[in-house]
């Protein structure tokens, strides 16, 4: 049974950083991409950043310039380095893991900027 691990969440303050970790344990069979989403209190779920297992990255244009995505395919782990935080980044943050016939979803972590 595959499962998605999220950790790192948190209370932060504006300007500050934080680092989302997802790992995913149990069998997942051809791994294309991994990623993150996001979803705050009355608004959409939002695609933040995917990496796939190539290398290749893609970030939403909020998240460009601050945040980076990075995986250690050994470990099928993926990390969000989030920088220069603003409270418009407070949501709830997703993992996924899309392999050939599925996605994986992580069961969310919390992540408040506030002073």
């Amino acid at each position: 049974q595959v499962q998605l691990v999220e950790s790192g969440g948190g209370l932060v303050q504006p300007g500050g950083s934080l680092r989302l970790t997802c790992a995913a344990s149990g069998s997942i069979f051809r791994v294309y991409a991994m990623g993150w989403y996001r979803q705050a209190p009355g608004k959409q779920r939002e695609l933040v950043a995917t990496i796939m297992t190539g290398g290749t990255t893609n970030y939403a244009n909020s998240a460009k310039g601050r945040f980076t995505i990075s995986r250690d395919n050994d470990k099928n782990t993926v990390y969000l380095q989030m920088n220069t935080l603003t409270p418009e980044d407070s949501a709830v943050y997703y993992c996924f893991v899309r392999s050939s016939d599925r996605v994986y979803w992580g069961q969310g972590t919390q992540v408040t900027v506030s002073s």
